[in-house]
């Protein structure tokens, strides 16, 4: 299949262990429609989070150019079992472009880049070792949003306890953690910090319990970088009147009060620039697309300024600045932590 200058949708079908929706397919009068479909994870397309995110960068991107020239479409995974056979589907159904989100769709997207080398594939937060030539990986500095929210959790705690919750152990969830830790380390270096894994994305009551836990010990700020699982700490700290930071979205309406920030990932921005590069035939397929703090891919919610007094912000914009300028070095992982801010 030849890649195309523009895209499409289809409507369709409600399938064993996911649900897919969009809207109608190619026909005779849109032959040169652009069709994208987008495959969540098990968190599902309205996990508050990046999958969340993904499908507004697209409906965005329809909207932006016209559904005569991009439609489209997502399926939901249940389990990780669903994510082979909803690429297939799409493949089936002749979709130019397949997306999926998370680095647990990683597997599944290479061994169909290689059983469908004429389908173009992209792939949210994560890169190959050896890039494949038709698909594109859109990753994130997530340690250096991380690590604003770190100072910002150690400047806003008045217990000096704070913890982080995360999804599933992962090189990616190491991004999450050490940037945190980093921030805390240098915004309060006698601050006590508390991290918890879930092991899942979508176990919102686990979250709660875990929350709650670390409540009643005396931590109250807690950031989450658990997926669609992340809602029940915020729904803990709305119930215990304690402070959260929410993840890859602004989680802020979630609980006003309580949600001091969000570590935003703006995959709906990248979405949108890959629709544009793609209609303006400047796409390329094996690219490794980073977005960073200094080019907006990354960042606080702006509603943080609602929560966090100036001298904060002040000294939270100037650590900022020396992250673009190279002045400081983040950590992505326990041995970079090591490295830079020391056992």
């Amino acid at each position: 299949m030849q890649l195309k200058k523009l895209f499409a949708v289809g409507l369709t079908a409600i399938m064993m262990g996911s649900l897919l929706v969009g809207c109608s397919s190619k026909t005779e009068s849109n032959e040169d429609v652009y069709k994208i479909g987008m495959i969540s994870d098990t968190g599902g397309v309205n996990d508050e989070s990046f999958n969340q995110s993904t499908w507004e960068g697209l409906q965005q991107a329809q909207e932006k150019y016209g559904k005569d020239k991009v439609q489209v479409k997502y399926v939901e995974s249940s389990q990780e079992a669903d994510y082979t056979p909803n690429i297939e589907t799409f493949v089936e159904e002749d979709l130019d472009l397949i997306i999926g989100v998370g680095y647990k769709m990683a597997g599944a997207i290479e061994e169909a880049s290689k059983n469908y080398p004429d389908v173009q594939f992209a792939i949210i937060d994560h890169s190959y070792e050896k890039q494949p030539k038709n698909v594109t990986s859109l990753i994130y500095e997530d340690n250096t949003a991380a690590y604003l929210a770190g100072l910002v959790a150690a400047k806003k705690t008045e217990t000096n306890k704070v913890a982080f919750i995360g999804g599933i152990k992962s090189a990616t969830l190491d991004k999450f953690e050490y940037g945190f830790r980093a921030g805390v380390k240098a915004a309060n270096p006698n601050c006590e910090l508390t991290v918890r894994y879930l092991n899942s994305f979508s176990d919102s009551a686990l979250a709660k319990s875990v929350a709650n836990q670390m409540h009643k010990d005396g931590v109250d700020v807690i950031y989450t970088a658990a997926g669609a699982a992340g809602t029940g700490a915020i729904e803990a700290a709305k119930e215990n009147n304690k402070m959260a930071i929410g993840v890859d979205v602004d989680q802020s309406p979630l609980a006003p009060d309580n949600i001091i920030s969000s570590t935003m990932k703006n995959v709906n921005v990248s979405i949108v620039n890959l629709v544009g590069e793609i209609l303006e035939d400047n796409y390329q397929g094996g690219q490794v697309i980073v977005n960073t703090l200094a080019s907006g891919g990354v960042g606080l919610s702006d509603t943080t300024k609602d929560h966090v007094s100036k001298d904060i912000l002040d000294y939270v914009n100037e650590q900022a600045g020396k992250i673009k300028s190279g002045e400081i070095v983040v950590p992505e992982n326990e041995k970079q932590y090591n490295e830079i801010v020391g056992k």
